[in-house]
């Protein structure tokens, strides 16, 4: 007994020795204990562009009826709280949310680093528009941060996550103001969207505030800052400056489908509804993006009716076309898109023809639809503005022209193809093969499971707000 006592008294005075100083001891001091921001700014554009661009191709492109899926279809047949292989864009989200929180952090810290202020604020902006765009209401104002703050964040409206303070309209404009104020002689390293240009942030985030006025404009009126935006003139007008992160030829920076085998690959072709609004236009980006048919004789495009049923419809790859080179083996030219020209061109065609601003939206539609051709390396026909995409076209409305050719050139953003769907109806999706929400296109996206379990007491009350996590509930700006 006294030997087992005076054993428990050593070990006790041994762990008291041992935990005394214990982080002191036990730090190394020539490893690093943060990422510098240079890094942070590299992985946050990175990541989420790689990330989203495959979730674009693999989901948001079967929202969006640009692909149908041949195999592991759930998502395409609108089960969409059963993702396969992608369909859960949320941890994309607070993955690098939570990172760009750091850089932000850091850039009101840290004097040598202010230079990332105005960045990292347009970042938090465009990744927190993305992501309530797709689910609604999220946790916000008490996330990204669970280290020294709330592990189970509430969920904020989305009305308080786009118009309150320190939402994303008043963070774009904080970011303007602090890209304005910066004086050092600091240069902003690990940049991949502007190379260090501060005046490409500014014009993103410009265009950035015209892109959510226009989205919220249902809900409350937003012309005079729409047309002081305009009226400055400092967005992004050409294609030269673009917020795009360019994939290469080959790995590690490659689009992720030129990495995987090629079964992943073969499981997405052509979509019926994209094939049909193409060919209708005689469109030439069909011959860019896709691939004619194994099966055809000549250069025909064949699309496939989203949502099958694999179990009852069997098809023949071969009878269908697979997306283009583009791609898969030459993904060079393949670009991920933050906010381009042409769609700021459509954003302020629309904001004209409804009265937003006071501008040509004739001509601003016709600049877009250019500014399109030209990114996806597709010559414009010279009679397509004339007769095939006519902004006053009979039997269509200016409106229909522009949220269509937006639609067409969004392929690469499936799910912001889809939320323009949402939001003003056009092109026309058609109903699905085979759906699993009794023929209804969804309204928005499914709360993951892991909140349920991780977040319970918050998720329960979102999802009372939500018909019980219901995907057709729509989003505050839709109502």
């Amino acid at each position: 007994m006294k030997n087992y006592i005076y054993t428990f008294i050593i070990l006790g005075l041994s762990f008291v020795s041992c935990t005394h100083n214990f982080e002191e001891i036990n730090t190394n001091p020539n490893a690093p204990n943060r990422v510098t921001s240079d890094l942070l700014l590299r992985q946050v554009v990175y990541n989420f562009a790689e990330e989203m661009s495959y979730e674009g191709f693999v989901a948001g492109d079967l929202l969006g009826q640009y692909r149908t899926a041949l195999d592991f279809n759930l998502f395409d047949r609108h089960d969409l709280k059963s993702p396969q292989l992608g369909g859960n864009p949320w941890a994309i989200f607070y993955t690098n949310l939570r990172d760009n929180q750091i850089l932000l952090e850091q850039s009101k810290t840290q004097i040598s680093e202010t230079v990332y202020k105005g960045p990292s604020l347009i970042l938090k902006a465009y990744m927190t528009a993305g992501l309530t765009d797709l689910f609604g209401d999220v946790p916000y104002f008490d996330a990204f941060d669970g280290i020294n703050k709330e592990v189970t964040p509430a969920y904020d409206s989305q009305q308080a996550i786009y118009t309150a303070p320190l939402g994303i309209l008043d963070n774009l404009e904080k970011a303007n103001t602090a890209i304005d104020a910066y004086t050092g002689s600091i240069p902003l390293n690990g940049d991949l969207l502007f190379n260090g240009d501060l005046d490409g942030w500014k014009r993103m985030s410009n265009s950035l505030q015209l892109k959510y006025l226009l989205r919220i404009s249902k809900k409350m009126d937003v012309s005079e800052k729409m047309q002081a935006l305009f009226t400055e003139d400092y967005f992004i007008k050409e294609n030269h400056q673009n917020a795009v992160f360019n994939f290469s030829a080959n790995a590690p920076n490659n689009f992720r489908l030129s990495r995987l085998r090629i079964g992943d690959f073969n499981n997405f072709v052509l979509s019926e509804t994209y094939e049909n609004i193409l060919t209708s236009l005689n469109d030439p980006r069909l011959n860019t993006l896709f691939r004619p048919f194994e099966n055809s004789n000549s250069e025909d495009f064949k699309g496939l009716f989203n949502g099958i049923n694999p179990s009852v419809t069997q098809v023949n790859l071969a009878d269908y076309s697979l997306a283009s080179s583009l791609f898969r083996e030459n993904s060079s030219s393949l670009k991920a898109n933050f906010i381009t020209a042409w769609e700021t061109y459509f954003i302020l065609a629309e904001a004209a023809q409804k009265g937003l601003i006071t501008a040509d939206a004739k001509n601003l539609y016709e600049q877009g639809v250019t500014l399109a051709f030209e990114y996806w390396n597709t010559s414009l026909p010279d009679d397509y503005l004339i007769n095939n995409a006519n902004f006053n076209a009979p039997g269509t409305t200016p409106l229909q022209q522009i949220s269509t050719q937006k639609w067409i050139a969004n392929i690469i953003n499936g799910y912001e193809g889809w939320t323009e769907y949402r939001r003003t109806g056009f092109p026309e999706l058609q109903t699905i093969s085979a759906s699993l929400n009794n023929n209804i296109i969804p309204a928005r996206m499914p709360y993951p499971t892991d909140e349920i379990t991780l977040n319970q007491e918050n998720y329960n009350k979102v999802a009372s707000k939500t018909n019980n996590n219901s995907i057709n509930v729509p989003v505050w700006w839709n109502e």
